[in-house]
C-alpha cells in the first residue's frame, strides 16, 4: 500500500521558517518525482515546488527565493525549506509523488490530483502577519 506521511507544518510568524517533510512507502522513491502542493482556504491546489529524480528542481513563481526542495534517498524523505513566509503562504500543503513522469499542474482540483498523484493527507501550515 503507498502511503505519504507529512510533518512539520505548524504557525509561525511572518518572516519565520518551517521545514515540511514527506516520507513515503510502497513505491521506489529514488526513481519517481516529488513535489509539494498546496490549498489555501477557498482555492484549488497550487504548484508549488518539485524534485525530478534526476536532480533538478521547479517552483512556482511565488515561491521561488524563499523555498527550497531537496531530497534524501537514503531516508526515503523529500523535504520544503519554507523561509521569509508570508500570510499568503497560508494553506494545506500536500506532498506528491509521480513515478508516472505525468505533467505537473499549475491549479488544478485537489481531488483530482489526488487521483493523478500518489498524495499525503496534507499539513497546515499558518503565517501570522
Amino acid at each position: 500500500k503507498v502511503q505519504l506521511v507529512e510533518s512539520g507544518g505548524g504557525s509561525v510568524q511572518a518572516g519565520g521558517s518551517l521545514r515540511l517533510s514527506c516520507t513515503p512507502s510502497g513505491f521506489t522513491f529514488d526513481i519517481s518525482d516529488m513535489g509539494w502542493y498546496r490549498q489555501a482556504p477557498g482555492n484549488e491546489c497550487e504548484f508549488v515546488a518539485r524534485d525530478t529524480s534526476d536532480g533538478n528542481t521547479y517552483y512556482a513563481d511565488s515561491v521561488k527565493g524563499r523555498f527550497t526542495i531537496s531530497r534524501d534517498n537514503a531516508k526515503n524523505t523529500v523535504y520544503l525549506q519554507m523561509n521569509s513566509l508570508k500570510s499568503e503562504d497560508t494553506a494545506v500543503y500536500y506532498c506528491a509523488a509521480n513515478p508516472w513522469r505525468r505533467l505537473w499542474i499549475g491549479f488544478y482540483a485537489c481531488s483530482s490530483l489526488s487521483d493523478r498523484f500518489y498524495w499525503g493527507q496534507g499539513t497546515q501550515v499558518t503565517v501570522s502577519s
